[in-house]
């Protein structure tokens, strides 16, 4: 049975290799899944580091994770993704540095993180790869990204000052200046549409079938600049229509809202990357 988990463990090594430039996170990578199945009594970034004969857990550090909901084994991450109708693939990426490791700069150089480097926030990082993108002349219709990014402002603001269209999702609280130029939450103004509105609209095929939702956007903001708009598209579950998933939107005028709803979608590839 040893000899059996041994072979595996070589061959999922041999796949994960190629993914590491360096040869010190390939064979710590090896040496962390091998913990994970191991008959250890605890696992945690001590025993795993012990077992692997390392003098310290920094290599399998636990830091808190948005995604697990709890501190965890784990690295967080920014990552930028290219989609198009053809296919899609990763092609940014910052390792997130909490302010415990940016303030031990001794901590920071065993790891090999370079002086310069400083605390930033995920939202800061997200700016940093489209401002690469920008810099590199990369052709592309519109920017989006999840609530977590979707409902900062002044990243929103940021891609404006560079007529970079956007499409991210933002939470049901926020508030929003109508085309009256009154302030209303994004649920209140989707909460007064009228069933005609509504359009069903078919997106792309996930794990699950296809995917198809019910559809409406709401014009939003004053003094819209020439051929741009500002619109608070709505997704709605046909099965479930209290689940609603709200996005914010600028770009060209006459956008329509089946572009808007397959742009919205795009942060599913990026989780698929």
């Amino acid at each position: 049975m040893v000899d059996v988990v041994a072979a595996e463990l070589d061959r999922v090594h041999v796949r994960m290799a190629g993914r590491f430039t360096r040869s010190e996170p390939r064979e710590r990578v090896r040496e962390y899944v091998s913990g994970l199945v191991a008959g250890l009594e605890r696992k945690n970034g001590w025993t795993l580091a012990e077992r692997s004969g390392a003098v310290s857990p920094d290599g399998m550090r636990r830091q808190f994770s948005g995604a697990a909901g709890r501190t965890e084994n784990c690295q967080i991450g920014t990552f930028s993704a290219y989609a198009a109708a053809r296919g899609h693939a990763l092609v940014d990426r910052e390792l997130y540095l909490p302010e415990s490791w940016t303030d031990d700069r001794q901590r920071c150089r065993a790891a090999g993180i370079p002086e310069e480097v400083a605390f930033a926030t995920r939202p800061r990082q997200a700016m940093a790869m489209p401002a690469r993108a920008f810099a590199a002349r990369v052709p592309f219709a519109r920017v989006t990204a999840d609530e977590a990014y979707g409902q900062v402002k002044y990243l929103r603001v940021w891609l404006e000052e560079r007529d970079a269209s956007y499409v991210p999702a933002t939470r049901r609280t926020e508030v929003l200046i109508t085309t009256t130029g009154h302030q209303r939450q994004a649920d209140q103004l989707v909460a007064d549409l009228g069933a005609r509105a509504w359009r069903r609209i078919f997106g792309r095929c996930g794990s699950h079938g296809p995917r198809e939702y019910d559809w409406a956007r709401i014009p939003i903001r004053i003094g819209w600049a020439r051929g741009r708009g500002h619109w608070l598209p709505a997704r709605r579950s046909i099965s479930h229509p209290d689940q609603i998933a709200y996005y914010v939107c600028y770009g060209p005028h006459r956008s329509s809202l089946a572009d808007l709803a397959w742009i919205a979608g795009a942060p599913l590839r990026i989780e698929e990357c």
